[in-house]
C-alpha cells in the first residue's frame, strides 16, 4: 500500500525547472509591437494596465514592462488593460492581433497524471476554447489552432504539468 501512495504522491510534486532558464515574458493582449513595450512601458509611471486587470495576472517585470503570470488565473481578454493604457502600447485597435497571447502551451507527458492512467480533466474544465483534447479518458493534448494562450489551464493543473514557450510579437515596421 505504501508503494502505491508514494506513486501517487510523486504526481503532486512540481516539475523541476532549470534555475538558469531566463524568465519568460508573456505580454498582455492588444500589444502589436515588442519595441513599444521596451521603449514606452519602462517610463510609464501609472502602470494602469496592472490595476485594471480583474484577474490580477499582469505584473511589471524587472525591465519595467508588463508581463502575465498564470499561477493563479488566466486572461479573459476583457479589454480593460488596453482601455487603461495611456501610452498606446496596448490598444483596442490591435484587436485582430490579440486573439491569442504570445505563448504556446504544452502538456508534459511525464508530469501529467492523465498520461499515466489517472482520470483527470482539471486542465480541460476551464478551457473555454475547447483547445484541450483527450484521446479517450486519457492522453490530453493542446490543439494549437484553438488555444488562445489564456493560461487558465496552468493554474488548474494539480501537478504543474503544463508549461509554455514565448512566441515573438511581430515587430511593427513602418
Amino acid at each position: 500500500m505504501a508503494n502505491r501512495r508514494e506513486f501517487f504522491k510523486s504526481f503532486t510534486k512540481p516539475l523541476v525547472k532549470n534555475q538558469e532558464e531566463e524568465i519568460l515574458l508573456v505580454r498582455p493582449p492588444y500589444g502589436k509591437d515588442e519595441s513599444l513595450f521596451q521603449n514606452k512601458c519602462p517610463t510609464c509611471e501609472s502602470k494602469d494596465c496592472v490595476t485594471s486587470c480583474d484577474e490580477k495576472i499582469i505584473f511589471i517585470s524587472e525591465d519595467g514592462t508588463p508581463t502575465l503570470n498564470f499561477k493563479q488565473n488566466g486572461c479573459t481578454f476583457c479589454d480593460e488593460c488596453a482601455k487603461a493604457c495611456k501610452e498606446g502600447v496596448l490598444s483596442l485597435e490591435n484587436i485582430e492581433t490579440s486573439e491569442k497571447l504570445n505563448a504556446m502551451f504544452r502538456i508534459s507527458i511525464e508530469g501529467c497524471v492523465a498520461h499515466h492512467g489517472v482520470i483527470c480533466h482539471s486542465c480541460k474544465e476551464p478551457c473555454i476554447d475547447d483547445a484541450i483534447l483527450f484521446n479517450g479518458m486519457f492522453n490530453p493534448v493542446i490543439d494549437e489552432d484553438r488555444c488562445t494562450g489564456c493560461g487558465f489551464c496552468i493554474s488548474r493543473c494539480p501537478t504543474q504539468a503544463i508549461d509554455y514557450r514565448v512566441l515573438k510579437i511581430k515587430e511593427n515596421i513602418e
